[in-house]
Formats: C-alpha cells, sequence, structure tokens
C-alpha cells in the first residue's frame, strides 16, 4: 500500500478539495452544529447560580471599580487579586458592565467562549481535512463531558481554550503559506493565553512550534526567523501586563493574590508555574464546604488521582475528557504512518503534528503532574482529542478500499466503544443499558468495516451513522447529564451526582448580608480567606477584605494595614471565621487583636464584631 493512500484523500494534499465550494448541506449542518452547542451550553445556567463565587465576587467588584477591573481584585476597596491574572475577568466583567451583574451575565460569557470554540475548531479542522472532518471535530469538542462543564462555569478555562484554538487555527493558516503574520497572530492567541491561565498556555508552543518548522512552504532559514518572530509576540502579548504590575507603585495597587512577594511573575513561575507540574511552593488543597464538588464517581476526585502514565484514565479524569483518548491515539499513530513518505508541506500530516503534539504534551504534563492539578483543566486537551479522531477517523474511512485503513478504523471503532463501556460501567446505576448499547453496536460496526463496507450508498450511511455514533453515544450522554445539573465551588466534576452527595459551596447567611448591604464604609466587612470573603460579597453587594486571600497565607493586608484601616473607619465588621486553606500568620494576628479590642455579637449563626466605634 502506498503511504500516501490517506493522503491523497485529504484536501490539502493536492489542494484540490480545499478549494472546491462546499456542498449546500455544510452550512445549515454548521449553523446546526452551532445551535446544538449553544443549546446544551446555555440550558439550565443560572441553575448554578454564581458558580465559583470567587472569581463571581471578582467581576462584581470589577463592576463598581475600574482599578478592581484591571487587577482582577476580589474587593473593590483593592487590597489583593485573585490568584489567577485577570484576562478572563476582564472578558466577563465586561460583559456584566454592559448587561448588569448576575448570574446570567456572570455564566453566559463562558457559554459564547464555549460556542466560539466549538466554530473555530471546525474552521480549523476544515482547512485542512474538509468539512466532514470539521463537523465531526466540533461535534466531538462540543459534548466531551468537561466541556459541557466548563463552558457553563465562570473559572478562567473557557478563555483559556477558546484562545488556544484560536491559536490552532492561526498556526494552520501560517502553514499553507508560510505567514509570518498569521504566525504571530498564533503567538498573540497564545500571549493572552498566559494572562488566562499563565504557563499552562505555554503547553501547545512545542506543536505549534514542529507543525510549522516542518510544513510551512518556505526555507528552512525563513521558517526559524517565523518562529522566532512568533515567540516574541507571545512575550511581548503576555508580558505587557506583567510589566504594567511590576512598574506600578505597589502602595496604589492590590497585592497580587498568590504569590510570596507581591509580584505576578513570581507568581507564574511559582504557585501557577513550575510548583503546579513539581509539586513545589504554596497553595493548600482544599477539601470539603466551599473547596470540591462531586459530580461523578463518588469521593473526593477534585485532586486528579495519583500522577502516573495513567492519569488521564482514571476516577478523577477519565470521564470528563478520555472517551476518545484510546481512538486518537490509534488515529494518530495510524495517520502519521501513512503520511510518513508525504511531501514536507502536506496538510494533512502538518494537522496530525499539530493536534497531536497539542494531545500528547498535554497529556504527559496533566499526567505527571505533582503539584496541585484539578480534572477540569483537561477542558484544555479537549480539542486536540476531537481533531486527531475526526481528521484521522474520516481519512482511514476515506482509504476503506484498502485493508490496513480498515484495520486500523476498525480499531478506533472497537476502543471507543470498550472504553465508552468500562467509563459508563463506573456509574453503573446511571443508564445501565447504554453502556451495553454501545458495546453492541461497537462490535458489530468494527466487524462491518473490518470485513468491508458494501459499495451501496445506504448501506455505507448507515454504517458511519453507526460507526459516529458508537464512539459519540457515551461521552454526549454524560455531557448532556452533566449540562442538566447546578455545579458551584472551586472544583466542579462533571457526570451524574451519585445519591445527591454533591457538595454545593455554603453561602453566607441572609442575615449576614442583610446587616452588610447597610454600610456605607468602604469595606462593609474583614474575614479570614478569600473563599469567606467572596460569599459574603455575592450575599451583600458590598465590598469585603478576604484576609489572607484563597489560602489565609498571604500577608495582605498586614496587621499595621488592617488597625490603620479600622481607624480611619473604612470597615464596619469583622466577621469570624472563613472556610478554605486554613489562616496564615496575618490572619490569625488580626483575629487575635479584634477579638481583644471589640465585643463580639451574633448574627445568624456567625460571630461578627462591629469596628465602628
Amino acid at each position: 500500500m502506498t503511504t500516501t493512500l490517506v493522503s491523497r484523500a485529504e484536501p490539502g494534499h493536492a489542494g484540490e478539495n480545499a478549494t472546491k465550494p462546499p456542498g449546500r448541506w455544510v452550512r445549515p449542518a454548521v449553523f446546526g452544529l452551532l445551535a446544538a452547542t449553544a443549546l446544551l451550553y446555555f440550558w439550565n445556567l443560572t441553575a448554578s447560580g454564581y458558580g465559583n463565587s470567587f472569581y463571581a465576587a471578582a467581576v462584581q467588584s470589577g463592576t463598581q471599580d475600574w482599578k478592581a477591573w484591571l487587577f482582577g481584585s476580589l474587593d473593590a476597596g483593592n487590597v489583593l487579586t485573585v490568584d489567577k491574572p485577570p484576562a478572563a475577568l476582564w472578558a466577563t466583567t465586561a460583559f456584566a458592565r454592559v448587561f448588569g451583574f448576575s448570574s446570567f451575565t456572570v455564566l453566559a460569557p463562558q457559554a459564547l467562549m464555549g460556542v466560539a470554540s466549538v466554530g473555530l475548531l471546525y474552521l480549523t479542522v476544515k482547512r485542512t481535512s474538509g468539512p466532514v472532518a470539521g463537523l465531526f471535530a466540533g461535534a466531538a469538542f462540543a459534548v466531551t463531558p468537561v466541556a459541557a462543564l466548563m463552558f457553563k462555569f465562570n473559572n478562567p478555562d473557557a478563555l483559556l481554550t477558546l484562545l488556544l484554538v484560536a491559536g490552532g487555527y492561526c498556526t494552520i493558516r501560517a502553514i499553507e503559506k508560510a505567514s509570518p503574520r498569521w504566525l504571530a497572530f498564533a503567538g498573540v492567541a497564545v500571549g493572552f493565553g498566559f494572562l488566562t491561565k499563565m504557563m499552562q498556555a505555554f503547553l501547545v508552543l512545542p506543536a505549534f512550534g514542529l507543525a510549522y518548522l516542518i510544513a510551512a512552504p518556505t526555507t528552512l532559514g525563513k521558517r526559524l526567523l517565523h518562529l522566532f518572530g512568533a515567540v516574541i509576540a507571545v512575550v511581548v502579548s503576555a508580558g505587557w501586563f506583567i510589566a504594567l504590575v511590576e512598574l506600578w507603585p505597589t502602595e496604589s495597587r492590590p497585592y497580587i493574590g498568590g504569590s510570596d512577594g507581591d509580584s505576578l511573575l513570581e507568581l507564574a513561575l511559582g504557585y501557577n508555574g513550575l510548583g503546579r507540574i513539581f509539586g513545589m511552593g504554596g497553595g493548600v488543597m482544599v477539601g470539603g464546604p466551599g473547596g470540591v464538588v462531586s459530580g461523578s464517581a463518588g469521593g473526593n476526585v477534585g485532586f486528579g488521582g495519583e500522577s502516573g502514565v495513567t492519569r488521564m484514565f482514571g476516577a478523577s479524569f477519565g470521564g470528563e475528557v478520555s472517551w476518545l483518548l484510546p481512538a486518537a491515539l490509534i488515529g494518530l499513530v495510524a495517520g502519521l504512518w501513512f503520511t510518513r513518505r508525504a511531501a514536507g508541506t502536506d496538510r494533512t500530516r502538518a494537522a496530525l503534528i499539530l493536534w497531536g503534539g497539542w494531545m500528547l504534551v498535554t497529556s504527559l504534563v496533566f499526567s505527571f503532574m505533582s503539584g496541585i492539578v484539578h480534572p477540569y483543566y483537561a477542558v484544555a486537551l479537549a480539542p486536540s482529542i476531537a481533531a486527531v479522531v475526526a481528521i484521522s477517523g474520516t481519512s482511514l474511512w476515506r482509504g476503506r478500499a484498502h485493508l490496513a485503513p480498515r484495520v486500523f478504523l476498525s480499531l478506533m471503532i472497537a476502543a471507543g466503544a470498550v472504553w465508552a463501556y468500562i467509563l459508563l460501567d463506573r456509574n453503573a446505576d446511571w443508564l445501565p443499558a447504554l453502556r451495553w448499547t454501545i458495546a453492541g453496536l461497537g462490535l458489530v460496526t468494527a466487524t462491518i468495516v473490518l470485513v468491508g463496507v458494501p459499495p451501496m450508498r445506504k448501506v455505507v450511511a448507515v454504517v458511519a451513522t453507526a460507526a459516529v455514533l458508537t464512539v459519540g453515544l457515551g461521552t454526549t450522554a454524560f455531557s448532556v447529564e452533566t449540562a442538566s445539573q447546578a455545579h458551584s465551588g472551586s472544583i466542579p466534576i462533571s457526570g451524574p451526582a451519585v445519591n445527591d452527595t454533591r457538595v454545593m459551596e455554603e453561602v453566607s447567611s441572609a442575615e449576614i448580608g442583610a446587616l452588610l448591604a447597610a454600610t456605607t464604609t468602604k469595606w462593609a466587612a474583614a474575614t479570614s480567606s478569600s473563599q469567606a470573603a467572596a460569599s459574603l460579597e455575592l450575599a451583600s453587594g458590598k465590598s469585603v477584605i478576604g484576609i489572607g486571600g484563597w489560602s489565609g497565607s498571604d500577608p495582605a493586608p498586614t496587621l499595621a494595614e488592617f488597625q490603620q484601616y479600622v481607624a480611619n473607619g473604612d470597615i464596619t465588621y469583622y466577621v469570624e471565621g472563613g472556610r478554605g486553606g486554613g489562616p496564615g500568620g496575618g490572619s490569625n494576628e488580626i483575629a487575635e487583636w479584634v477579638a481583644g479590642n471589640f465585643t463580639a455579637t451574633t448574627a445568624g449563626e456567625q460571630t461578627v464584631y462591629r469596628l465602628l466605634s
């Protein structure tokens, strides 16, 4: 069999299909895909309330103060920021400023980002592999459970994923004509990804760079020069805000939450960088109320499970993202093998290098991280898995007249069916017939494909439909179940709830919220930890200091600063207690000083100190 068998079926091999006008069915199909995606992501959206109250409170603060918007402050008084860079907050706060702060305006931007990500993935895959592959990639991505979770939730991962897909699109455009401009656009997308979730955005760079280095139709020297320009674009688009923060006088901006030295760069390299990979430095694993939301398989699976090569298939990550991962790995091997002797500029191979490299690097880093890792991070992995399955699967299907492509294609179908059965069996009481249906359908379909599909149009259509259903039914059902449920807390989990054990983040009592709402000081209250402060802010609509930040260990405010705020009459109440990673020394000192100098009262079940004379 010739090595170009699969590649010649692809639109990018000779360019003949890439320039053909799309069939009449394509545009309605794309609109249908986007409409179905929007329905899935907007359905029951506000049932999750404010989702992650930590980020929702920062959005509320950003609608109240421009500096809080710029820096991503938790409180409108700008004591300290959230422990991430603020790009995702910029987008959501802009939406809330235009349409008013509410549950819908906090969550809707992520749903819109999800629809945009699906559409952009379709356009990207279509450029190399045709509209059928593009539609399949978009649909597979849309119904990945972690996507149905995170595009309905207000963590930064939704914007990160959109920016990374945009980077992939720009890289594919750059490869087509060796365009340094498009490659620079890819660098800008990754740079703003850094301002969304820091070093996680850089995991796609090896794949982007390798694909361009191999496939761009120009000399090696120019390819290297273009890549250098793209690196500069990454540095500039990420570095401008870091420079702004570092140069801004520290006394007139908030403390950078999560950092040891009030430095965004240190936060990027430490707690949100190497500390995540190697387990170095700060960060407290938070369990229980306000920390973990359990949605499938029971128990606390929010911290990723044991590190190792099987982590992506384990109890934590498996149901989130791995439904098509076995099929994708088989398809990647097949696609690279069949294009191994193709021209250097072959677009099918370039696409497989880009998406396959993204998939492998991200999977391996997530699998072996020994620091803090949560299953919802995997939403950034979902586009690459969907693209690899779509590109390789459609290529093998076009080459089904030959035995070798049929063998790989049947293996992809069988692997998808078997793995879906295993994942569904982990939730054995939920739709028990589904796993048997998928197993039976997969066995029959894989056998027919291996033997050879009769060349009759209706039979071909039926077998193709059966293959799609085999690999798609399980993940779709899981995603629909995920979308139908409310999620809150800092670690949302996809899938069906088990025995109503989902742990919902507690919010402050109505009595506390009513008490704080009547205040007129700069800060209505102060309390230990950002999580508790966020709940109080959302309940009252007022600014609240979260002493010590997320884990209670941030030195903001110091005892001296807090005493000065009180002396100035800037804080009305101190609310005792707080949830999260445990108070640090600074918050303990403040709590002891308050208890020793003010009289305690109660509001609801909370101990409260009035700080105004």
